[in-house]
């Protein structure tokens, strides 16, 4: 009953985000903001201990999220075939530039307190 319970506040908390985001026209998908609503409720213990069982079970069966990513990487294996060494540069580069972005922003950051 427990894990009903944590199920529950879990979807009310993505449904308010919708519902919110749909009422305001927020430039941010309805589960996102859903999250950073149950991020803000879960401050609270009672609601903690409520959905902590939920969460841990999601968390255990997460792979299963990723069954429909395989199936439809093997629908589309000859779009992977034909575009794979240009998706392939693609993730390769963005990941290089995001990490010396990263890189780049923190050493500012750290230089910047080092200087107060």
């Amino acid at each position: 009953m427990q894990l009903l319970r944590g199920l529950t506040l879990l979807l009310i908390a993505q449904a308010l985000g919708e519902v919110l985001v749909r009422l305001s026209h927020a430039p941010l998908p309805g589960p996102v903001l859903g999250l950073l609503l149950m991020l803000l409720a879960l401050r609270w213990g009672p609601l903690r201990d409520t959905v902590q069982p939920a969460a841990e079970g999601l968390l255990g069966h997460l792979s299963l999220l990723f069954v429909p990513v395989g199936v439809g990487v093997m629908t589309h294996l000859h779009l992977i075939g034909e575009f794979g060494l240009r998706l392939l540069l693609a993730v390769v580069l963005s990941t290089g530039l995001g990490l010396a972005v990263t890189a780049w922003v923190l050493r500012a950051l750290l230089a910047r307190e080092r200087k107060v």
